[in-house]
């Protein structure tokens, strides 16, 4: 039987799930209906992309699903909810990550879903009990071979 994570875990999780969500449809719709929301297509240029609709398309099924389907998981009550919310960070990190390494142009704001990103695996991993408790607890040594 396993304990649920602490309090702070989960609430850190469904804000970070939220934020990440709905950033990501947010970024969907600006750049798939409204042409970039004014972000220079010289950005895009030597990528496989001549506009920004499949990356905004990308953005929000990759990004926001992998979001969404963690924040499902979490208010299902399902054990498998604290592993995909680390897996949504992985997919936020390396969406930042591909976008850095393509576009080569930094803006704060991926500096910021960096960060999400990262703090979002860290605290799921918390939640699926990285942490020891007590913090210092020793294993106990155990005789190999000896019956």
């Amino acid at each position: 039987m396993t304990t649920a994570p602490a309090r702070w875990t989960r609430t850190a999780l469904l804000i970070i799930g939220w934020f990440s969500l709905a950033s990501a449809l947010v970024g969907m719709i600006g750049l798939t209906l409204f042409g970039g929301m004014g972000i220079p297509l010289a950005w895009i240029e030597g990528t496989p992309f001549s506009s920004y609709f499949w990356p905004g398309i990308i953005l929000g099924l990759v990004v926001g699903g992998s979001q969404a389907a963690a924040l499902a998981a979490q208010y299902a009550r399902l054990a498998l909810a604290w592993g995909l919310h680390a897996a949504a960070g992985l997919v936020m990190t390396v969406w930042i990550f591909v976008e850095i390494a393509l576009m080569l142009v930094w803006s704060p704001l991926h500096g910021i879903y960096f960060v999400t990103g990262f703090v979002q695996v860290v605290v799921a991993v918390l939640a699926l009990g990285a942490w020891p408790r007590p913090f210092l607890r020793r294993e106990v040594a155990r005789k190999v071979g000896v019956e």
